[in-house]
């Protein structure tokens, strides 16, 4: 691991209070660790209940001016982040590429401009506040709508994409004029660390932003608790967003919650099927296959289902795993030899229960470029058949580069399977028959269905999900509103004293 790439930039520490970094003050030590080649990125100090107390009391302090700032202030101020962060965005690739093994040109071309363009739509969203419009709706009195910030969010954001999550986490509850305390996966601080001194950089006050680094059960759950904390905002696995929803209930917060998906993949029988293969093997390697929206779940109609395994089995073969900052290198390792070993299990399980895997279904030793990947956590993109669809691999989320696929016969079996899974993020059909696609789109239970293209997203559209994958919406004016409070403020415009409703409460007409 190249030190440089990382340099000094974090040894005054791992957390981001009132405008800088300062070390935490936890009795525990943490590797962030590069799963490419198993070195030490950065050792940090991790925080304790006490760093969460002091960044909330840092958010609670900086509230009252940034919250009374005007839209275009605050507008203004993201507009410019906007900028230092596209200024530093080849720094913020590396970082990002270091903490978390994903290849460079997935960093380079999708996480760091995807987090520049969503900081730029949201220095707009910032002076477009939405309501119904001012009007005499009684007759009596003129009605008009307030959408006003919520106070300090404390936001958990996850490990798979931390720079793109600490932006979606940030962006639209300091727009809205909230301040925030993020607590990032440990596995991965460090560019949410730089987004949060890229924001004092561009001029947003002390304490607006701030970030504390730690385990989720002290420093998470002390944040998600915290009585100043008044909303909370989690990206995360299911599991723990019931445990945030019921720490949250106990304070009345309102609660925002992304969690896990199972995204199916519908390929009707008249489907143009390069396109399908091409896409189902993008859609679910993307980021290694940790992504909640991935393709994990493909639906192929008979009559194409053999060209299908065969289509994605050829080119799961070709996709090159080796060293991250190589720009030829297709695919990173997991996350952690953890996570690495977790999608194995799966993959071991299904072996045991008749499963046919038809591509990968190991950890390979060398990559495409003679790199060593035995230290690393890398895995073969991995497709497997001949499962039914109450298996494991096809109810749970694995969150690596597998792809399970089953024939249906039917267009009512093939949408009644999408949506037999607790989940409901994405989806995605695959037709060139336009009612075909309608029904689809309209009977497939998730947040989000692509038709004829599987993983794109826009930052003036939202992200959420249906069902266990939680509720509330990331990115797109939706998102703002999110963290808004709506008030009706309500005007006498007749300016008599005795109201004829009065009668009801006392004396005649």
């Amino acid at each position: 691991m190249d030190q440089s790439i990382v340099g000094t930039r974090f040894d005054a520490g791992a957390q981001y209070l009132d405008g800088a970094l300062r070390p935490g003050t936890g009795d525990e030590h943490f590797d962030v660790v590069n799963p490419a080649d198993g070195s030490v990125v950065q050792r940090v100090r991790l925080a304790s209940t006490a760093d969460v107390d002091a960044a909330v009391a840092a958010a609670r302090r900086a509230y009252p001016e940034w919250a009374g700032s005007t839209p275009g202030a605050r507008s203004e101020a993201l507009l410019k982040l906007s900028g230092i962060l596209a200024e530093r965005a080849d720094e913020l690739a590396r970082v990002e590429s270091a903490q978390t093994g994903k290849p460079i040109k997935l960093s380079t071309e999708f996480d760091v401009p995807g987090t520049v363009d969503n900081t730029a739509f949201f220095a707009g969203a910032a002076r477009n506040l939405e309501g119904k419009a001012t009007g005499e709706y009684s007759g009596d009195h003129a009605s008009s709508i307030r959408r006003e910030p919520i106070g300090v969010v404390g936001s958990i954001s996850p490990w798979n994409y931390p720079l793109q999550m600490a932006a979606w986490k940030i962006l639209p509850a300091i727009a809205a004029g909230n301040t925030i305390v993020l607590k990032p996966a440990e596995l991965t601080p460090l560019t949410s660390l730089m987004f949060a001194q890229a924001c004092t950089d561009a001029g947003i006050p002390d304490g607006v932003v701030n970030v504390v680094t730690g385990a989720g059960r002290t420093a998470g759950e002390h944040l998600v608790g915290h009585p100043d904390v008044a909303m909370v905002s989690f990206t995360g696995s299911t599991g723990v967003g019931k445990r945030v929803g019921e720490l949250a209930v106990q304070g009345v917060k309102r609660t925002h919650l992304e969690l896990g998906g199972k995204a199916p993949f519908v390929v009707f029988d008249d489907a143009d099927l390069d396109a399908a293969v091409q896409g189902a093997v993008a859609g679910s390697l993307i980021n290694t296959g940790q992504d909640c929206t991935a393709a994990t779940r493909a639906y192929v109609q008979r009559p194409l289902f053999d060209a299908f395994v065969e289509g994605v089995a050829e080119l799961y073969n070709l996709i090159r795993l080796g060293d991250p900052f190589n720009p030829q290198t297709d695919l990173g390792p997991l996350v952690s030899l953890r996570q690495r070993d977790s999608v194995a299990g799966f993959v071991e399980r299904a072996r045991g229960y008749g499963a046919t895997i038809a591509a990968g279904g190991f950890a390979p030793e060398k990559g495409h470029d003679g790199t060593d990947l035995s230290k690393g956590a890398y895995y073969r993109p991995t497709l497997i058949t001949g499962v039914s669809q109450d298996a494991e691999v096809v109810q749970s989320e694995i969150f690596g580069p597998v792809l399970v696929v089953l024939p249906f016969d039917s267009d009512e079996e093939g949408l009644r399977l999408a949506n037999d899974t607790p989940y409901g993020l994405a989806a995605s059909a695959w037709t060139r028959d336009v009612y075909r696609s309608l029904r689809a789109t309209r009977e497939i239970k998730a947040g989000c269905v692509w038709v004829n293209d599987h993983i794109p997203i826009i930052s003036e559209m939202p992200h959420g999900g249906y069902k266990a994958s939680g509720y509330g919406k990331d990115m797109s004016q939706y998102s703002l509103d999110e963290y808004t409070q709506v008030k009706h403020v309500m005007q006498d415009i007749t300016a008599v004293a005795r109201k004829d409703w009065h009668r009801t409460v006392f004396g005649d007409r």
